[in-house]
């Protein structure tokens, strides 16, 4: 058995299921399921109605690097919502089955353990638990930099030189999960000027880039970043899904783009992996991508609930709306995450999850520690419903 498979760490529900172990909800109260980043709005007709339509693509073994109609759709969708972002379907683009996969076996093309030297995977601090585990399988050592209030962005600074000089490849993930903060083309800079100075991969984690509020300040995206500031796409590659933006979770659909050269070696990799899309999922995506209109509706559900979840919560707790994602990172009065995780399934019928579960321990503090993270991703009444409950509770 390969020896790594041990230092993997139980991950955060894994964890919760063991925090909640028996304990019950009040009997008189239907629970409310807040804990988990999974999309509960309908998945849309124009992205069903095709995966039907295609049904005959089951009997065809797909290629690896994604008919051309689906990487044009795909190059389309970025150039129509990063302002005229240019960018090469053949070589530029490739599709995935969603983020997760993509990010894991992405880092295993990237990590080069043959240095002298065991190679540093950055992650951020609170983080998506796949940045650290796919490092570790790959041999490499993580380097947690948190990211705190009031902005919730990395403090890249806490990372000494000695560490940036083994650093191989960076995680980042704008908007962020759990916090929601979007890096602005100041901190894209930050980051861009170490990459010069050490020669590091950034991987840029998108999945929630569509799920904003506001209009005329979209979420600015990598390859965007990177255009605005005169650079070129080296040594740098998004991943998106249409798993939060399109409410399809179980499609495990999305792409990744940007540096040819490293998606070139990505493509090889993946074609022994054998992670090729169906062709029924890749015409779905193709009607995904090129639909907007769902997209707009569901951001607007998501609207709703913030609009009003965030004033019932702020008769208690001091929240803000986030810049975007449909998380709230709620910090918990007596810092107590766990505590008042148990207090809220408890009393309350509410599940959520303690933010030190998305963390790690730093010479700097648990960045999670003393937050719960709540997806706000049931019914619009549901989320009122558990911010009502939150406040009785607290009151």
């Amino acid at each position: 058995m390969n020896p790594k498979l041990e230092l993997l760490q139980p991950y955060p529900f894994a964890r919760l299921r063991k925090l909640m172990d028996g304990l019950e909800p009040p009997a008189n109260l239907q629970p409310i399921s807040l804990h988990i980043g999974e999309p509960k709005h309908p998945t849309p007709t124009i992205l069903t109605d095709t995966l039907i339509q295609h049904l005959n693509g089951l009997a065809v073994y797909p290629i690896t690097a994604g008919i051309t109609e689906l990487r044009q759709a795909c190059a389309q969708w970025l150039q129509h919502r990063y302002a005229g972002l240019n960018v090469n379907p053949d070589t530029e683009v490739l599709p995935v089955l969603g983020s997760r996969e993509a990010l894991f076996a992405f880092t295993q093309t990237i990590i080069d353990t043959s240095r002298q030297f065991q190679p540093v995977v950055i992650s951020p601090n609170p983080f998506y638990q796949i940045y650290e585990g796919a490092a570790v399988l790959a041999g490499a050592r993580v380097e947690y930099v948190n990211c705190r209030a009031p902005h919730f962005m990395p403090q890249w600074q806490e990372i000494d030189s000695n560490t940036w000089s083994k650093v191989q490849l960076v995680f980042v993930c704008s908007p962020g999960n759990p916090s929601g903060a979007v890096m602005n083309l100041e901190q894209w800079q930050k980051l861009f000027t170490l990459q010069d100075e050490y020669g590091f991969v950034i991987a840029s984690d998108e999945c929630y880039s569509e799920i904003y509020f506001d209009d005329d300040n979209k979420p600015l995206g990598a390859l965007q970043a990177a255009t605005q500031l005169g650079r070129t796409f080296d040594r740098l590659i998004m991943f998106t899904s249409l798993s939060k933006r399109s409410n399809a979770p179980g499609l495990r659909s999305g792409f990744v783009a940007g540096d040819s050269k490293l998606l070139a070696n990505f493509l090889l990799y993946r074609t022994y992996h054998g992670s090729a899309m169906s062709l029924p999922v890749q015409y779905a995506s193709i009607a995904a991508w090129n639909d907007e209109e769902h997209v707009i509706a569901n951001r607007n559900l998501y609207r709703e609930k913030f609009e009003k979840v965030i004033p019932i919560l702020q008769r208690k707790f001091a929240i803000q709306k986030p810049d975007a994602s449909f998380y709230l990172w709620l910090s918990v009065p007596d810092g107590d995450d766990l505590a008042f995780t148990k207090k809220l399934w408890q009393k309350a019928a509410i599940r959520v999850l303690p933010g030190r579960y998305l963390a790690r321990n730093t010479p700097y503090g648990n960045a999670g520690a003393g937050y719960v993270r709540i997806a706000l991703v049931s019914s619009v009444e549901e989320c009122v419903e558990a911010a009502e409950r939150i406040i009785n509770l607290s009151l």
